[in-house]
């Protein structure tokens, strides 16, 4: 993969938040030896709808993270009764390749960590952190 590039909300107007603060759970993972898998988990149905709302985890957003090109995305979607996104993306090379790095796919996940979600517009409120629930 491509070194990720920064992405950021449109409205510049929005307070953000990191996903980190809002999900209960980030986490990838390998899919088999051809794909990577990524689990974004929500503990409340607010937060996860704020995040499902605010445009910012789909497939293009998602390219534009992880250097690839929308075609190299098997699966993006929100899945509500799990209060989850998950996107499955093509790996670059097979898994235990000479030049893999992470043959678990454990360490993929961590350009999502800071992805910035709108969380307020002026003279909303904010919505709860996921820390802050805990």
């Amino acid at each position: 993969m491509n070194a990720p590039m920064p992405v950021h909300p449109t409205d510049a107007s929005a307070a953000t938040t990191a996903l980190k603060d809002l999900a209960q759970v980030i986490r990838s993972k390998n899919a088999g030896p051809f794909e990577l898998t990524f689990d974004v988990m929500f503990s409340e149905a607010a937060t996860y709808a704020l995040v499902r709302d605010s445009g910012v985890l789909t497939p293009a957003r998602m390219a534009e993270l992880y250097g690839i090109d929308e075609t190299a995305i098997t699966y993006c979607a929100f899945f509500e009764p799990a209060l989850a996104f998950k996107l499955t993306i093509v790996r670059s090379g097979y898994q235990g390749s000479v030049d893999e790095s992470d043959t678990f796919g454990a360490q993929q996940h961590a350009p999502l960590l800071a992805l910035a979600i709108p969380t307020s517009r002026r003279g909303g409120a904010d919505v709860q952190h996921a820390a802050d629930a805990r």
